[in-house]
């Protein structure tokens, strides 16, 4: 057998643009998407080929999402879009005090403090039910086989399993044990082009799919769950569980040039992308990689995330309306505090004078935005013996201090990092568009937004083009692809300026637009993951 390295790539590459007309399904590992366009060629639509990629993405990339992780979906069907929030709340039993008595002054990262209930297959049971052709069965059969017969295991998903063995072996406790007994061979993280099977989430999955999913909340897999959390010192509770479904909410968006950009309304952080591109209409671009585009699109972005972490949550504690937020005037006022130089952001007062992500579409023209995440990597460590079910650690995201927007209540959602984007011109769909990665998220749906619209980039090379990322602060990273030349001139403006040197931290996106006339679907994928488009 010949010799090489599934992670060494020392020439540039080039991907095509994809077109297709009966089905397209573009994700971030190629057996994901091929789960959802053979869901197509049963006869199913672009919804149940989304949840046939999502739940195949739990058992091949379990390094971004998993069963008991959170999702959110923007669904075009019959002229309409409509927004799925699939966000799970904070157990009855997690306040402030309690995390405190523990002896936490912030959130922790591990173990069953930050776990809140999982929203992603109530997500998947509302899609098929409102909008799915196929029973909701057939839909996660494909992943079960994957599970249950094992799968290769793709480069970049090896790179981030090994990153998440060597973040949990120093917190390794009872709690976290089940994590290393369940997603390891030998002891070790599985290698690229290694077979690995999950037969427990297979058996998980085969009881989802015969309940709908209702098992994991109000019925046997919810009770193991209680069980577990109170033998080994959670917060979960069955009846948190039991009151839980995905909710249906109506998107926001802003019309940026012509093009309407579609986003999932607050807790999600979509919002932050809509201030951000508000800012931005007000200023000319020429050319997308001068120093004065980068700069103004870094200072815009620094505004609206500033205002997005000191305002947004759950939406039922938010303190401030998004119809103001998005406001022409106080867009304005904003655009206004851009000079020629970096500045330190701070979040305005709007009364005054940054996971997997997949997308579909079918011939019908239903087409599917769909992201779903256990926040970090695998999420909190804790997994429910026996199950595959590793939960998620959002509420690492809650705030101890009482007086914020953003902090714990018993019950609420927190502030969300994951966000599908949709496009439609004139009333109709172009389609569905989204970057994971945590707060990389608006912002890379900022630069996808603005190299389509703004500088004519087809889908694949707007996922290629280089991107920035604002760190914190005055700090901005850049990605190694972007010139010398441009990093220097950023650095002159005050920008402490990061070249990254791991294109993983900068985002994974999909892209599918569909042409209104003919019907034709073009679609590019994320170079800096295992991506692959499937279509049909």
């Amino acid at each position: 057998m010949l010799k090489f390295s599934a992670h060494e790539y020392p020439y540039p590459s080039q991907r095509q643009s994809v077109f297709a007309r009966r089905g397209m399904v573009a994700a971030s590992q190629p057996l994901a998407a091929q789960a959802g366009i053979e869901i197509m060629q049963k006869g199913g639509n672009a919804i149940d080929a989304a949840i046939a990629t999502a739940a195949a993405l739990t058992v091949v990339e379990p390094t971004g999402c998993g069963i008991g992780g959170d999702a959110f979906a923007l669904v075009w069907c019959k002229g309409q879009l409509h927004g799925l929030n699939g966000n799970g709340h904070a157990p009855a039993a997690l306040s402030i005090e309690a995390v405190k008595t523990a002896g936490h002054e912030q959130m922790p990262l591990y173990g069953w403090t930050p776990v809140t209930v999982p929203g992603c297959p109530s997500a998947w049971a509302e899609l098929s039910q409102r909008f799915g052709k196929l029973p909701f069965a057939v839909l996660l059969q494909p992943a079960i086989s994957l599970a249950r017969d094992g799968f290769a295991l793709s480069p970049v998903v090896a790179h981030q399993w090994q990153i998440a063995l060597n973040e949990f072996t120093p917190h390794r406790d009872q709690v976290l044990d089940a994590w290393f007994q369940t997603f390891l061979i030998d002891g070790r993280a599985p290698r690229a082009g290694e077979i690995f099977r999950n037969p427990a989430q297979a058996r998980t999955l085969e009881e989802l799919a015969a309940t709908r999913c209702e098992s994991l909340y109000r019925g046997a897999l919810a009770e193991r769950l209680d069980a577990h959390s109170r033998a080994s010192g959670g917060y979960l509770r069955a009846t948190d569980l039991q009151d839980y479904r995905a909710q249906w909410v109506a998107p926001i968006h802003v019309n940026y040039r012509g093009v309407d950009v579609w986003e999932i309304p607050p807790s999600g952080q979509g919002l932050v992308a809509l201030m951000a591109l508000k800012i931005l209409e007000g200023f000319s671009f020429d050319h997308r990689d001068s120093q004065q585009t980068w700069h103004r699109q870094l200072e815009a972005m620094k505004l609206a995330y500033s205002d997005g972490l000191h305002y947004i949550t759950d939406p039922l504690h938010m303190r401030v309306a998004v119809t103001d937020l998005l406001s022409e005037e106080y867009s304005a006022c904003r655009r206004a505090q851009i000079s020629e130089q970096a500045q330190a952001p701070k979040p305005g007062d709007p009364h005054a004078s940054g996971t997997v992500y997949l997308a579909t579409a079918d011939g019908e023209g239903n087409m599917v935005s769909f992201i779903q995440s256990n926040y970090h990597g695998f999420g909190s460590g804790v997994v429910l013996p026996d199950s595959g079910i590793a939960l998620q650690n959002r509420g690492q995201e809650f705030s101890l201090d009482p007086s914020h927007a953003n902090c714990l209540v018993p019950g609420k959602k927190t502030f969300h990092t994951i966000i599908p984007g949709f496009l439609t011109q004139n009333g109709q769909a172009l389609g569905p568009f989204g970057v994971m990665g945590g707060y990389m998220q608006p912002q890379g749906h900022v630069q996808m937004v603005m190299n389509l619209v703004d500088f004519g980039l087809n889908p694949q090379a707007a996922l290629d083009a280089p991107r920035w990322q604002w760190l914190g602060e005055m700090k901005v990273g850049i990605e190694q692809g972007a010139s010398g030349d441009l990093a220097n001139a950023l650095a002159r403006r005050g920008h402490e300026v990061q070249i990254a040197s791991d294109r993983t931290d900068y985002g994974r996106g999909q892209i599918i637009l569909r042409d209104p006339v003919s019907g034709v679907l073009c679609g590019g994928t994320e170079p800096r993951a295992d991506s692959h488009i499937a279509v049909w």
